[in-house]
């Protein structure tokens, strides 16, 4: 069993710190090591794809060679190691529920994907006809960072950081569900506060047709 509360918790807040270090990409080996890269990219994005890679490092015994063969990082894997098990202690600890999917199970990514929403359900950007993205509610106009693993641009994604150099990039994205924001965050996706844009319109339809769905059950 993977508990996704867990690992949403070590691919959103303590992410950041962790994503800079995990990929080493040297100079004299930069092609060798984005090719390293693409093995465990994810189809949905960059936070599926760091779990591939702790996945595969612990199916290799956290190997420090592996780590070299695979332009990986072998300190970066032991401090996400590390922060998961603290975190797995202090919800025993707690008595705090866990939402476990087996590995196995076709929801296993899918759930990963929802747990990260409920803790950066404010940081969204949708893709706009114009072929650029927006972020929820303050209208940035960004651009997926080149880092990133996806092949496509999803229409509504998650995002890590917001980078600013000579434009506006978010890095570290994840492709969601517009459905899952107005289902796990209602408040913050009440519409009678939000700025009139494409995301806009289509959230409207979404709850409307939910709505839809629920009156037809009475």
């Amino acid at each position: 069993m993977r508990d996704s509360s867990i690992w949403a918790f070590v691919l959103g807040p303590y992410q950041p710190c962790l994503v800079p270090q995990c990929f080493v990409r040297p100079t004299e080996a930069k092609k060798a090591a984005d090719e390293a890269k693409m093995r465990f990219a994810h189809i949905d994005g960059d936070h599926l794809t760091l779990l591939n890679v702790y996945h595969a490092f612990k199916q290799n015994h956290e190997s420090v060679q592996w780590c070299y063969d695979n332009f990986i990082n072998y300190r970066s894997l032991m401090s996400a190691d590390n922060v998961r098990q603290q975190l797995s202690r202090i919800m025993d600890r707690f008595n705090l529920p866990r939402r476990s999917t087996d590995f196995t199970s076709r929801d296993y990514y899918i759930n990963i994907r929802k747990a990260l929403v409920t803790g950066y359900f404010m940081q969204v950007a949708h893709l706009e006809r114009t072929g650029h993205y927006l972020t929820v509610k303050d209208n940035q106009v960004v651009q997926l960072h080149p880092s990133t693993v996806l092949d496509h641009k999803p229409e509504w994604v998650l995002y890590n950081e917001f980078v600013l150099t000579t434009k506006n990039y978010i890095r570290t994205c994840t492709d969601i569900k517009p459905e899952w924001l107005v289902k796990i965050a209602p408040q913050y996706y009440d519409m009678s506060n939000f700025p009139q844009c494409e995301a806009k319109r289509q959230l409207d339809r979404i709850i409307a047709k939910l709505q839809s769905k629920e009156y037809s059950q009475y």
